[in-house]
């Protein structure tokens, strides 16, 4: 897996570890449109790499991500005025806006839906300032764990805009509705004791016991799973919280069982556990998910 950036890096341990580190700490990792582009393309990377079995997500420096890089002002949230976002302009010629182009997509939303649907699981390991999108874009991975440096903010009222990155959708899922609409409402930016409390994050850290710890984590979600059971598994779960009834969730577990229950997973899996030895699971991920992918019905948002 080979791909330089510009605003993030990419590392491969020899666990099948990725560790995705936002770099750019001379701006306390703010975020911007480039670091947008980089961050899908990078989950592109680890999706159809089959040595990478999880993936972590932090920050260099001194902060996770500062939120949305305000260098262009009072104009940073003005898109059509700024005219960069990808999609092209939907102002029509009359002057109206079409607001179901692809043009009004916020940026942030591009990068959590991406993260939505990984493959792989992804941790966030974070650390000092994460605020706006830099704490949005944690919603969609699937376990944070925080420093005690950590301090999180939901700041968009106090910007004058609202809520992006589709945490109206997973934050009440995560802390529950009242305290979700208390931190949006109040925009004021709270410490890794309160997240923990809330639920927003896993566990709290020393700072030099952040990482080590989020590598155990992935280690232990993964070391012992089959791949593609761990891929199918993240979809099923994430996508079958908006399911409107249990009967939605029977039919993609039926699909599931019976599908991969004929499996080399399954027979391995079975095999490893009668003869007392640890599993050798030779189904991939990249071979596998093209004919599976199709049983979500959520669309292909990167």
């Amino acid at each position: 897996m080979t791909r330089s950036f510009e605003t993030i890096t990419l590392g491969v341990d020899g666990n099948g570890i990725a560790t995705v580190t936002l770099n750019r700490p001379d701006r306390m990792n703010a975020f911007t449109g480039q670091m947008m582009a980089e961050l899908v393309a990078a989950f592109d990377l680890t999706d159809t790499d089959d040595a990478v079995r999880a993936v972590i997500v932090t920050g260099a420096g001194r902060a996770f991500c500062a939120g949305a890089d305000l260098a262009a002002g009072g104009a940073t949230f003005d898109y059509a005025k700024r005219g960069d976002k990808p999609g092209g302009s939907p102002v029509r010629p009359d002057g109206s806006v079409d607001l179901s182009h692809e043009g009004v997509r916020d940026t942030g939303g591009r990068l959590t839906l991406r993260i939505f649907q990984s493959l792989k699981p992804v941790i966030g390991a974070i650390s000092g300032a994460a605020v706006g999108i830099g704490a949005t874009m944690q919603l969609a991975m699937d376990a944070r764990l925080a420093s005690d440096t950590a301090r999180f903010g939901f700041v968009f009222a106090r910007r004058g805009i609202v809520p992006e990155a589709a945490s109206s959708w997973f934050l009440p899922r995560l802390v529950g509705i009242s305290t979700a609409l208390e931190w949006c409402y109040s925009g004021r930016v709270f410490g890794a004791d309160e997240a923990l409390a809330a639920g927003l994050v896993r566990s709290v850290h020393a700072g030099d016991d952040l990482l080590p710890a989020a590598h155990a984590l992935a280690q232990q979600m993964t070391a012992e799973s089959a791949p593609v059971s761990v891929a199918l598994t993240r979809q099923m779960l994430w996508t079958m919280l908006g399911a409107a009834h249990p009967m939605d969730a029977h039919r993609i577990d039926s699909r599931g069982v019976w599908v991969r229950g004929a499996s080399d997973d399954a027979r391995e899996g079975v095999a490893s556990f009668l003869e007392k030895r640890p599993a050798r699971f030779t189904d991939s991920v990249s071979a596998a998910w093209p004919g599976l992918a199709d049983w979500f019905d959520a669309p292909d948002y990167r």
